[in-house]
């Protein structure tokens, strides 16, 4: 059930009035309970919580389905779910101790890691990253919608961003920012304009003053078209690469074991699929297990061969 911490802040919400806090209780502890198998208890809390209106301010940005500029979730997902090198499983559990322990780290004048840039190619575990922190730290998961942010319009996109700013100070969450080069590209890039570059200022300017609770995530599959100024501003930076052959054996028995307990990973699978991400490993595992249950046949490796060189076939157009 709540946490003593999850009950704590229902009530200083409803002492406040505060229905934005109180609602963005609820959905931690909707995570919560969803995280420890109690999944239609939290999606009764989710239910419950769309019901709830009304922000503290009205110049704080309502956090809801209809707002364009954010698709919210609560997250499930394990940090044993995600398939990385062991550095970069080190420092994400680096993250999600400071923030557990953020108070004592506060007695001592120190701040946990909040703000978090992550870069590498494109399906290599960046926004399930961002999912898996939410829901180790039993918090959603609220995804902006960069197109819905930036505009053509002089000064109405750093007005945008003061509100999503002034959100993450109002309610507590993980704010992931993908495909973060749209905001973040290099200020003496020889295309840059001058609103592309106050844009920019902007963003490093609400982002140097944050102080609150948010955990902030932004991606990129590009660092080379990042404004150096950007780095200092994070805590952290991870830098994302193509799977290993270990984190590919890993991958494949990460999906098929749970349905085939079976089922071994060889050489050659290893293999044949060392030149796909995480992501297309992870697709190829889900269509052979789909194939199986549809023709209620046994997983077998020369199927999985069959179903990787269908998406290398795929890339060698994409390239020719």
């Amino acid at each position: 059930m709540a946490t003593a911490d999850h009950l704590k802040n229902l009530i200083k919400a409803y002492i406040n009035h505060d229905d934005e806090r109180f609602k963005t209780v609820v959905l931690q502890i909707a995570a919560y309970e969803a995280k420890h198998g109690h999944e239609v208890f939290a999606r009764e809390l989710k239910q419950y919580s769309d019901k709830i209106g009304g922000a503290k301010s009205n110049n704080i940005l309502r956090l809801n389905t209809q707002n364009p500029m954010f698709f919210m979730t609560v997250p499930s997902e394990k940090l044993s779910d995600l398939v990385v090198s062991d550095e970069i499983q080190d420092r994400i559990k680096r993250i999600l101790n400071e923030f557990k322990n953020r108070n004592k780290l506060q007695k001592f004048g120190l701040s946990n890691r909040r703000k978090i840039l992550i870069e590498g190619k494109p399906g290599t575990g960046k926004t399930f990253t961002a999912s898996v922190i939410a829901s180790e730290l039993n918090l959603p998961l609220y995804s902006i919608q960069l197109d819905k942010v930036v505009t053509k319009f002089m000064g109405e996109t750093s007005a945008k961003l003061r509100q999503i700013f002034d959100a993450i100070a109002s309610s507590t969450g993980v704010y992931f920012f993908d495909e973060f080069d749209a905001i973040g590209a290099d200020r003496n890039l020889d295309n840059e304009v001058g609103e592309a570059r106050r844009v920019l200022n902007s963003f490093l300017q609400f982002l140097e003053q944050d102080t609150s609770e948010s955990i902030i995530i932004a991606a990129t599959n590009n660092t080379k078209l990042l404004d150096h100024a950007l780095f200092r501003r994070f805590d952290d930076v991870l830098h994302y690469s193509m799977p290993s052959k270990d984190e590919v054996r890993r991958l494949f028995e990460l999906k098929i074991l749970p349905f085939d307990k079976e089922f071994r990973v060889s050489a050659e699978l290893v293999n044949k699929a060392s030149t796909l991400n995480h992501a297309e490993i992870i697709r190829v595992c889900d269509d052979v297990i789909k194939i199986s249950i549809l023709e209620n046949s046994q997983i077998s490796e020369e199927r999985l061969l069959n179903l990787i060189e269908e998406r290398l076939v795929a890339y060698s157009f994409k390239e020719a």
